[in-house]
């Protein structure tokens, strides 16, 4: 399928590994011009290589904090104009909120509620004004079932949804759409580091409590990074003008609600 994205530009958060990585890929696929931003130099160079010989139309890329300020204005000085926008951020520190300080809610608010929002007001009336755009975020399904341990997650990531839900309304007669991806436990860096983090808590082994996970999964297995990638390339699609204010839920099926 021909998803209409040829030399189309875009903007990748979080691109070097992971879910940004494999939306990254799936883009490139398709012939897009990207931008892929992260904070890891060295596995940039090496990504946008790899993107290249994907078939990405160009692959250039900004080592910066995506999530300050002076990160946001390195990568729009690179470019302003694109067409697509995946933002993707590490999440925030596990723990209960007892021990949470002001200090904590607002770093999380900060990387993930307000970057987002920052970033979408610096491209959507660019979008607006040619006619297209597509903007997915790429937040977590603790947004439609709290994950334990994770407050600062479920709590920041439940306002972006909030925020976007409105936002998205008023874009959308101008051809652009603004999504969300929900992700569940896929095979990432990111979710191991939270079951060593569980592990240090508990005092159970982190394989173990991942075996424990997956016994209790209806599929048996975590998702794989290409599959959320493959589902954020056709959300950008000319196919894909009627899907707007949606959270996608990618969890294999783990929810139960209906």
């Amino acid at each position: 399928m021909d998803l209409g994205l040829k030399n189309k530009r875009a903007l990748v958060c979080g691109a070097s590994a992971g879910l940004g990585l494999a939306c990254a890929e799936a883009l490139a696929r398709e012939g897009v011009h990207i931008l892929s931003v992260a904070r890891r130099e060295e596995l940039l160079k090496t990504t946008c290589a790899s993107l290249l010989e994907l078939g990405a139309a160009s692959a250039t890329w900004c080592s910066a904090d995506i999530t300050t300020e002076e990160g946001r204005k390195a990568v729009f000085q690179m470019q302003s104009d694109f067409d697509i926008v995946i933002t993707n951020a590490g999440g925030p520190m596990q723990g209960d909120f007892r021990g949470f300080k002001r200090e904590d809610w607002l770093k999380a608010m900060d990387a993930n509620m307000l970057t987002p929002i920052e970033i979408t007001k610096r491209v959507l009336d660019g979008m607006m004004q040619r006619g297209f755009g597509r903007i997915v975020h790429i937040t977590s399904s603790g947004v439609k079932q709290a994950v334990p341990g994770l407050d600062l997650s479920n709590g920041v990531r439940a306002g972006l949804t909030g925020f976007m839900a409105g936002l998205a309304r008023s874009a959308v007669q101008s051809g652009v759409t603004i999504n969300q991806l929900l992700p569940g436990t896929f095979d990432t860096d990111r979710l191991a580091s939270n079951f060593k983090a569980q592990s240090q808590r508990t005092g159970i082994d982190a394989q173990t409590l991942l075996t424990q996970r997956l016994q209790k999964h209806p599929a048996k297995r975590l998702g794989r990074p290409e599959e959320l990638g493959a589902m954020c390339a056709f959300l950008c699609s000319q196919y894909a003008g009627y899907i707007n204010g949606q959270n996608i839920l990618m969890d294999g099926g783990s929810y139960l609600g209906v």
